[in-house]
Order: structure tokens, then sequence, then C-alpha cells
């Protein structure tokens, strides 16, 4: 086995242009950067100009078949990354995918079971997960120290974007090219955060406002309630049309309370499980007597390197992902019923009827008006269709 792992990254926009430039300077021990590829004629030149000597490619499936990388990097718009990805794993390559795994679970179902097929590395960039305090908080309720679980509370409504954001890109916050709004596109990491440190759902109910605070199709404010099998409950609330905005994250359990915001983590930790001191108690207006610390840690978020620099050394050496790909699904799958349960009205389970979804999401997307790309106008031959559809090979 070589001791390098040969990168090709497929998309050089926003996102990828950064993990490019953080690959080229050589800061990922043991990974080089040996290709990228991007259909955007500006792109490529942005990659010829700023990784001089590097590879550069309009066709994905040709980058692959170069023999020049072993593994891939997707940052491509959202419908794609499950479709690029099946198609690396069966061509060998290890798969490092952007955020979110996919638009719709169904897809992304199809992408894991690719990806066990081929027993190549699967990661997803869950850059977050390298959040020392959330690793805190995850390792706090694991251990059971918080008691039975009660309630997850998360208040992220400083995601706060103009108009202008959204008018900056031909295909953003529609449902034919992003797929959805602040779920798919802002939200993906607190939805993984939540699942990680407090476990799946099994029922959501929830209420999107869709075109509310700007000229859009797809939602920018929500509102989620969950439920748990033990009869805990999760409340969900997010917006990109709200300032000043909050980010509040509380876990209650049996035995005290985790409350993440500002940066600090602070636990409140009671010397007796609630549920006991309620029944034993005998004064109606008591507390139990309970410790509050805020919680310091020693490493720091390592973001995005952390994640390329694990994904490195698993696929080096075995280390165990911090963020495995096919964790990618739990998140969405709570994204895609919180928009089943807007759509139809009604409660939905976790797993979500994936038909269903498909059919609603289609309905939309047949409506949805994708302005066309026209950055390289007349270098490509064929500029019909979205911006997703001019992502595939020709």
């Amino acid at each position: 086995m070589s001791n390098t792992v040969k990168m090709g990254i497929i998309g050089v926009g926003n996102m990828g242009s950064a993990h490019a430039k953080s690959l080229f300077a050589g800061n990922i021990n043991g990974m080089e950067l040996a290709a990228v590829c991007d259909i955007a004629k500006s792109k490529r030149k942005w990659a010829e100009e700023n990784l001089p000597g590097t590879p550069v490619f309009a066709d994905y499936k040709e980058m692959i078949a170069s023999g020049l990388v072993d593994t891939i990097l997707i940052a491509t718009p959202h419908y794609l990354h499950p479709v690029i990805a099946v198609y690396a794993f069966e061509q060998g390559m290890n798969v490092l995918t952007e955020k979110p795994a996919g638009v719709y679970t169904k897809a992304v179902r199809e992408m894991n079971e690719a990806a066990k097929k081929s027993g190549k590395a699967f990661g997803i960039m869950y850059n977050q997960r390298t959040n020392p305090k959330f690793q805190k908080m995850r390792e706090i309720v694991q251990s059971g120290e918080l008691g039975e679980l009660k309630r997850c509370i998360w208040i992220i409504t400083n995601w706060y974007r103009t108009q202008a954001y959204y008018d900056s890109g031909t295909w953003r916050a529609t449902w034919a090219g992003e797929g959805g709004g602040a779920l798919i596109n802002q939200c993906p990491h607190n939805l993984d955060l939540w699942q990680w440190i407090f476990g799946m759902p099994n029922k959501i109910s929830a209420h999107c406002k869709y075109d509310h605070w700007h000229n859009i199709e797809v939602e920018d404010e929500v509102t989620a309630y969950a439920e748990y099998p033990n009869g805990a409950s999760g409340v969900f609330i997010t917006t990109t049309g709200e300032t000043p905005g909050t980010n509040r994250l509380e876990i209650t359990g049996d035995r005290g309370k985790l409350v993440w915001e500002d940066g600090k983590l602070t636990h409140w930790k009671l010397e007796v499980p609630e549920r006991e001191f309620c029944f034993t108690c005998e004064q109606g207006f008591a507390q139990p007597p309970m410790t509050v610390t805020e919680i310091e840690v020693d490493s720091v978020e390592l973001g995005h390197n952390g994640i390329l620099q694990n994904f490195t050394n698993h696929i080096l050496n075995g280390e165990p992902l911090l963020a495995p790909g096919y964790e990618g699904i739990n998140g969405l799958s709570i994204s895609n019923a919180i928009h089943l349960s807007d759509w139809t009205g009604k409660p939905q389970d976790i797993p979500v009827d994936e038909d269903l979804f498909l059919e609603l999401l289609n309905e939309r997307r047949a409506t949805s008006k994708v302005k066309e790309e026209k950055e390289d106008e007349g270098e490509i031959a064929d500029l019909s269709g979205t911006y997703n559809d001019r992502w595939k090979v020709r």
C-alpha cells in the first residue's frame, strides 16, 4: 500500500477550493492533492492559476480513470453527492463527501450500499465533530452521566442571510438546484450533532415557512418537534431571516443539564436523580442539590483539516473515522422527516416513507425555476438544463 493518499477534488467552488488550497499547502500529512475537476471554465482557470502543476479536469469520470487519484472528495451541488459517490465506489475509489450526504435518503441509502460493497474508505465532512466541546457533550450523554435523557432543544437562528446571498448562485435556494433551504444548506452539521450527541428520534412533527423572509423557493424558517422511544422530546428551531440570532443547545437528563452557548459549555449536575428526588422529597418547592461547572477542554477544534487528517490516517493506518460516511443518512433522515411532516400536515415516523418523500420532492422540482449559468457561456457546447444536469458527464 502507498504511504500517500492521492486526492482528487470534484468541484472547486467555495468549499472545494478551500480544501484544494489546504492540500496544496501541504497541511495534511500523508495526503497530496493529485488532481481537481470542475465543469466551469472559470473554476478550472482558478485552479490552474492557484494550484500550479495540479492536473485539472472538466469530467470527473476522466479524472477517476486517469490513474492519478485513489481517493476523491465530492464538493458539487447536493443532488450529485450520491451519484458521483456510487460511480467512484464502483471504480475502487475511497470517497469523502461534503455535507449533506444527499437530498433524499433513498439515494443516500443506495450510496451506502455501494460503499459497503466496495469495501473502500467512506467519510463525510462533518467538521463540527472535531469541536472538543461537542465531543465532551457526547461523552457525558453517552456515558450515562446525565442519566435518562429527557429533552434536547437547539435554537439555531444565527444563520442570517441577505437576499444577495441567495442571488449569488443560479442553483441556490431552489428545489431543483439545491433540494431545500436552511435544512439542507445551513443545518446539516446541527442535525448531525443533534443525533450524534442525543440520539435519533423516532417521530417528527414540523412546520416550515417558504419564501417567507426572502425571495426564494425553499424554507427559510423551521420549527420541529421530535419524539423518542423512551418518552424524551426534542425541539429544533432555525431560520436564515432573523438577526441577532441565537445558537443554544440544551440537553436535559434525569441527573442534570448541559448547555452549549457562545462557545461555553456548562454542566448542572444533580446529586440525586430527579425522578428519585421527586418522589422522596417531602417539600413541595424544593430543588435537588447540584453543582454547576463550566467545562474547559484542552484540545482545539481542528475543523475541515481535522476531518481530512483523520480520513487520511484511516486509509493509511486504520484510525477509526470520526465522521463515517454511512452516518450521513441520519441527519438527512431528520431533515426529510421535517419536510415531509410539513408537506403532509402529519407527524412522520423515522425512517420516512422514502417513495412518498421523493414523489413530493419531485413535484416541487418540476416547477422549480433554476436560472441558467452564464459564467461560461459559449465555452461548453450544451448549456441546457439545470446546474445539476450540467455536472453529468457529457
